[in-house]
C-alpha cells in the first residue's frame, strides 16, 4: 500500500528523461512507483493533479536560512512552503565557528532538506543587514582554512562545498586571497567551491581562471559592473573558456545580482545557466528576488524553455552538489516532488536594477511532496 498517490499530472523530469502524463506514488519516504496509471485503491491518500505539472522536488542552490544565527537568515520551512522548494542549499551563512549551531537548531529541526556550503570565513556572513554591512572576507584574521577543513569533515553528511565571497563589498577589494584559501580548503576535502563576486577587485578573469571544473560561479547574470557579457552583448572570453573547462554557472538572483539586460544578452548568445537559484535572504525576500519560482518565471519570460527552467531547478543544482538522486523522480529516490501550475496573465517582475517587465506566464505553486508526505499550497490568507 502506497502512502501517497499523485494522479493525472504532467510529469516533467528532465534529469530522468520523462515528459508526459504519469501517476507517481510514494511510500516510506521514497518514490515508489511511476506509471501510466496507478489505482487509487493502492494508496492511503490520493491527490488529483489533473492539469498540473509535477517535477522532482525543486532545489534552491543559493539560500540563506540560518534564521536567528546570522542577520540575513530567513525561516527555512516558511520559505520552502511558499516556494515549493524541497531541498534548500544554504550558501555560506555559517562558517566553522557557528556551523554546529546551524545544524542543531535549524537543519536538524527542518522537515525540508537543508544542505550547506561552509563559509571560508570562521563566523560566516555575520554582519549583512540594512544598517550594518561588513564583508566577512575583508578581515584575513577570520579566514582559517584549517578550521574550515576540520568542520567540513566533521559534518560531511551536510556540507556540499566551500563558499567564498570576494569583491569590494564582501572582501573590501582585497583581491583573490580569500578565494585561494577557499580553494585550498576545498582541495583538502574534495569539495567544490561556490564563489560570489560583487564589484571588482578582484577581476572577473582572476576569479574564473582559478575556479575548477565542478566549482560554481554564482550571480552569473549580474548587471554592470561585473557583468559576464560585453556592452555589445557578446559573452566575455574568460566566461566562455570557463564553461568549456567545466565551471558551473548559477543565477543567484538576490538583492543586486540579476539584470534583465544581462540575462537577455547571455541567453541570446546561447548561454543558459546551469542552475537557477534565488539567493533569498532577509533583504531580498521582499523583492526583487522573492523566491525560486519568481526567479524561474523570469527566466521563462526571457526565453528559456519550460523544460530548461525545470532542469535548472532540479537536475542542474543536484549535479552541482553531487546529489544526483535529488534531481530526478525515480523509483527508490527520495520522495520529494513539486506541483506547479503554469498560469497565463500579466505579471510584473523586477530585476536588481529596478527595471520592470510584464510577463505573460508565470509558475505558481500548487502543492509539494516532502519525504513522501503531501503539503498543500499555502492559502491566500496564509501567504
Amino acid at each position: 500500500m502506497h502512502d501517497l498517490l499523485v494522479q493525472g499530472a504532467r510529469l516533467l523530469d528532465p534529469g530522468g528523461g520523462r515528459d508526459g502524463r504519469f501517476d507517481v506514488a510514494f511510500r516510506d519516504g521514497e518514490t515508489a512507483a511511476i506509471a501510466d496509471a496507478v489505482a487509487s485503491e493502492a494508496a492511503r491518500e490520493t491527490v488529483d493533479a489533473t492539469g498540473l505539472i509535477i517535477t522532482p522536488g525543486l532545489i534552491d542552490l543559493h539560500t540563506h536560512v540560518y534564521w536567528g544565527g546570522v542577520s540575513l537568515g530567513i525561516d527555512a520551512e516558511d520559505y520552502a512552503r511558499s516556494a515549493g522548494v524541497t531541498t534548500l542549499v544554504d550558501a555560506g551563512s555559517a562558517g566553522a565557528g557557528n556551523f554546529h549551531g546551524f545544524r542543531r537548531h535549524i537543519i536538524e529541526a527542518s522537515a525540508p532538506r537543508i544542505l550547506a556550503y561552509l563559509n571560508i570565513s570562521f563566523p560566516g556572513i555575520y554582519a549583512f543587514a540594512e544598517k550594518v554591512m561588513v564583508g566577512e572576507c575583508g578581515d584575513f584574521r577570520l579566514l582559517h582554512a584549517g578550521e574550515c577543513v576540520r568542520v567540513a569533515r566533521e559534518h560531511s553528511d551536510l556540507i556540499v562545498g566551500v563558499k567564498v565571497r570576494v569583491g569590494m563589498a564582501a572582501s573590501d577589494g582585497r583581491g583573490v586571497a580569500p578565494l585561494d584559501l577557499a580553494l585550498e580548503a576545498a582541495d583538502a576535502t574534495g569539495l567544490p567551491v561556490m564563489c560570489h563576486l560583487d564589484q571588482p577587485p578582484p577581476t572577473r578573469r582572476e576569479v574564473v581562471e582559478r575556479l575548477r571544473p565542478g566549482d560554481v560561479l554564482t550571480h552569473c547574470f549580474r548587471p554592470f559592473p561585473g557583468a559576464p557579457a560585453h556592452a555589445d552583448g557578446a559573452v566575455r572570453e574568460e566566461i566562455l573558456a570557463a564553461r568549456e573547462r567545466g565551471l558551473l554557472f548559477d543565477v543567484g538572483h538576490g538583492k543586486s545580482s540579476f539584470g534583465f539586460a544581462t540575462a537577455e544578452a547571455m541567453l541570446a548568445a546561447g548561454f543558459e545557466p546551469d542552475s537557477i537559484s534565488s539567493d533569498v535572504h532577509a533583504l531580498s525576500q521582499e523583492g526583487p528576488a522573492r523566491d525560486l519560482l519568481t526567479t524561474m518565471s523570469k527566466l521563462l519570460h526571457l526565453g528559456m524553455s519550460l523544460k530548461a527552467v525545470v532542469a535548472a531547478a532540479t537536475s542542474g543544482p543536484a549535479r552541482a552538489i553531487r546529489r544526483p538522486s535529488l534531481g530526478t523522480l525515480a523509483v527508490g529516490a527520495p520522495g520529494d516532488a513539486t506541483l506547479l501550475r503554469l498560469e497565463d496573465g500579466a505579471f510584473e517582475f523586477e530585476d536588481a536594477t529596478g527595471e520592470r517587465r510584464i510577463a505573460g506566464k508565470r509558475l505558481a505553486l500548487a502543492g509539494m511532496v516532502v519525504g513522501g508526505h503531501y503539503w498543500p499550497p499555502p492559502t491566500a490568507t496564509g501567504q
